[in-house]
């Protein structure tokens, strides 16, 4: 079969199409032959180098994927031949066929085209997972950093059809735009100065109780201060650094907690519970539209070189999605 691999970390061209071999059905798997696969960050860090897959997991990139169901092995619960699905991955979504855990698996929610749904499983399982960690809960106010992204855009959903009010942060007058149509209480341009006193200003002075963040170093100081007493920042992305001061002054006064996670190196047990979660929890909403997936534009998997150039440029908005 086909899978899109780097021979060696480097730029975008470094992925390049060959010839793997098949995966195979064992107890506990199904085998998924792949219509989409979602592109994320993360992809882009292991193609670089910084972002080795598990050592179970295939070598090339690729978190989640959509498509049918073509074998299962023993004890695969409801699983057969021929349903359609969206699955989360430790890795080597960008193939024509996926081996993944049972229990990773999700079905193509109604109303959801099945190359659509493969923008799904992981922003949902990052986004649900987060909120709980932070114990967001209806009628506190979450600020999702970066909410024109993969994440971003679904995280912005989510947290709104959970009764949250949701601030959003967005690079220039139209990606405010963007966000704001997704629900968003309040849409702030990151670009305009002042980040800090703005988010101040629409909370009356109290902050934020919950901020989600995908910028990592570069936005720990204005993450802080956006803070509301006993607020939680929640790092789950490193888009601007992993190395920054802590202003340990701050956090005790505000009785703030920063809480560090991610999705890829939990055990196996831990995953199949989000995903879990995520079925009963965010597919409800998915399926009477409340919360939809954004997707920016589909891609051979062949041109998985010229996706990942769209996302290092930041001119997307929601996902991609490589299609077979």
């Amino acid at each position: 079969m086909l899978a899109i691999l780097t021979e060696a970390p480097g730029e975008p061209d470094t992925l390049q199409p060959a010839e793997v071999a098949e995966p195979i059905a064992t107890r506990g798997t199904v085998i998924v032959q792949v219509a989409g696969a979602g592109v994320n960050r993360a992809d882009l860090l292991q193609r670089a180098g910084h972002y080795p897959p598990p050592p179970d997991a295939p070598p090339w990139p690729g978190l989640e994927v959509s498509g049918v169901v073509v074998e299962a092995g023993d004890e695969t619960g409801p699983w057969r031949v021929g349903d359609h699905v969206c699955a989360l991955l430790t890795g080597g979504g960008y193939a024509e066929r996926v081996a993944v855990d049972a229990g990773l698996v999700l079905p193509v929610p109604d109303g959801v085209d099945l190359v659509d749904a493969a923008a799904l499983p992981e922003a949902a399982a990052t986004v649900l997972s987060n909120l709980d960690a932070a114990g967001a809960r209806p009628g506190q106010t979450v600020l999702i950093r970066g909410g024109s992204g993969g994440v971003g855009s679904l995280g912005v959903q989510i947290a709104t059809a959970l009764g949250m009010r949701v601030l959003a942060t967005a690079g220039g007058p139209q990606r405010v735009e963007q966000v704001a149509r997704l629900g968003a209480d309040v849409v702030l341009d990151h670009r305009e100065d002042g980040l800090v006193e703005q988010v101040r200003d629409v909370t009356d002075g109290r902050g934020v109780d919950v901020v989600l963040d995908v910028l990592g170093a570069a936005g720990l100081a204005d993450n802080l201060a956006m803070l509301a007493d006993d607020g939680r920042l929640v790092v789950i992305g490193l888009q601007k650094g992993r190395r920054a001061t802590l202003d340990l002054g701050l956090l005790l006064t505000r009785r703030a907690s920063v809480i560090g996670t991610t999705l890829r190196s939990r055990p196996l047990a831990d995953r199949v519970a989000i995903v879990a979660g995520v079925r009963e929890r965010v597919w409800p909403l998915v399926t009477t539209g409340r919360v939809r997936p954004v997707v920016h534009a589909r891609l051979p998997l062949t041109q998985a070189p010229q996706a990942h150039r769209m996302m290092e440029s930041g001119e997307v908005f929601g996902k991609l999605v490589l299609t077979c």
